[in-house]
């Protein structure tokens, strides 16, 4: 299994769909989608120094406990959520939601819903993964934040479904890692 399907997996897809007013279908889709572009937005702000000092922070404060024998939708907070999505996107955040939205077949709405719903849980799996609580055998736990998701996006490369993750952060590209100066 790889990290994004680690995370899908976790994920109550039913009631995520209820919060979202879609089919489970359609949110798993959106969070196919969404994933890549929140873990690709942390790696490029990971990539300045001030950034990855600034996420570290971020992961302190988002305890693993939150994936730790699935996802409790109840336990997330869209405000924290909101400004996570807000330091890993900055001023490009509706344009990353209208890129995925476009994706999709729609427009943005929905995965300006959802980004604040995953920005937590994305945090807390990043945490679990720093704290040692790697699931694949081989993960570097000392290697830093950059390593780590440089490994985890590393996977959506592979093949078969994971390709398109890699098609998303190539689509994203200079959108990626906006916030990294604030």
């Amino acid at each position: 299994m790889d990290n994004v399907d680690e995370i899908v997996a976790n994920i109550p897809m039913n009631a995520l769909a209820d919060q979202l007013g879609v089919d489970p279908g359609t949110a798993e889709t959106a969070v196919r989608q969404a994933l890549p572009a929140l873990l690709g937005g942390l790696q490029a702000n990971a990539a300045d120094p001030s950034g990855e000092a600034s996420l570290a922070g971020a992961l302190e404060q988002h305890p693993p406990d939150l994936v730790e024998g699935g996802v409790d939708l109840n336990q997330v907070d869209p405000e924290d959520g909101e400004k996570i999505v807000g330091h890993i996107f900055g001023s490009n955040t509706d344009q990353v939601a209208q890129t995925l939205g476009g994706n999709l077949g729609g427009s943005g709405d929905l995965i300006k819903k959802l980004l604040p719903l995953l920005a937590p849980i994305v945090l807390s799996y990043l945490s679990r993964r720093m704290r040692g609580g790697a699931a694949t055998p081989g993960d570097q736990q000392g290697g830093g934040l950059g390593d780590l998701l440089g490994s985890i996006l590393g996977g959506l490369g592979g093949g078969g479904q994971q390709t398109q993750g890699g098609s998303i952060l190539d689509m994203l590209g200079g959108l990626l890692g906006g916030g990294r100066r604030e």
